[in-house]
């Protein structure tokens, strides 16, 4: 059975910025989310894992939005997230999403590609737009690559650029979907640090990772995923130490072995 992870951690104690009740997914006839019920708390940093295929990227796919779920409910700031409804939009405003996939266009420079979203989507002129995107720039230490066509950058790079692009909307919400899958072991690092220096800040993270490090280090709660469901939810320390279900020590028994690579 899915269980909900309140009581984890004292930042329970905050109202949610998210919460999943009963959320039910299928693709066809196969479920993929099966009675995933979840409460992020503000300014908490949760870390789902589990394996491939247990409805991991699907979940937060689905609090964006990118996925239409057939029942269930999902509140974001405590608004219900609806397909259709005007909370949507408004809804997405607050969350910034950060993919396996850079998805930077190619033709734009790094700064191009951060002003763009600001001058159509928040309507700011050119100079105020450079200055904020600048900013965020800094903030992921890639501001001396401004001029630069994300082909010009190393994957690491380009990654750090996408979640400068994310933070230039003022998320209140980042979703991480398996960010540095994508990279070279020796790229990962410079964007897990990134995302510390985020959790540190304050903002409310939800992040799919198969870096254990990362989860054990920065996650105030771990969520592990398994057939669509949550098998168990709690902080670093229980679940690495002392995981209450076999299917999660199954999973980190495989996960953690030194010749283990992902």
């Amino acid at each position: 059975m899915s269980q909900p992870a309140a009581s984890v951690s004292p930042l329970h104690l905050a109202a949610p910025a998210i919460e999943l009740r009963g959320v039910c997914k299928y693709f066809g006839e196969t479920p993929v989310l099966r009675d995933v019920s979840l409460r992020v708390a503000t300014g908490e940093t949760v870390v789902i894992i589990g394996p491939s295929g247990s409805g991991k990227s699907t979940l937060i796919r689905c609090i964006n939005g990118l996925e239409q779920f057939e029942s269930g409910t999902i509140l974001v700031n405590g608004r219900e997230l609806g397909y259709n409804g005007p909370n949507l939009e408004s809804i997405r405003r607050q969350i910034g999403m950060v993919f396996q996939q850079f998805n930077l266009f190619p033709h734009l420079t790094v700064l191009g590609n951060l002003t763009l979203a600001l001058k159509a989507v928040r309507g700011l002129g050119r100079a105020e737009a450079e200055e904020l995107a600048m900013l965020h720039l800094r903030k992921v230490r890639m501001q001396d690559h401004a001029g630069k066509s994300p082909g010009q950058l190393s994957g690491g790079q380009q990654q750090r650029v996408a979640i400068a692009r994310s933070l230039c909307m003022e998320p209140r919400i980042m979703l991480f979907d398996e960010p540095t899958s994508a990279l070279d072991p020796e790229m990962v690092a410079e964007v897990l640090d990134v995302m510390v220096g985020l959790a540190s800040e304050g903002l409310t993270l939800l992040c799919v990772t198969h870096e254990m490090g990362f989860a054990r280090t920065v996650a105030d709660t771990i969520v592990f995923m398994d057939r669509g469901e949550i098998i168990e939810c709690g902080t670093p320390q229980n679940i690495f130490s002392r995981p209450g279900s076999e299917r999660t020590r199954s999973f980190l028994s495989k996960i953690l072995q030194p010749s283990h690579h992902d």
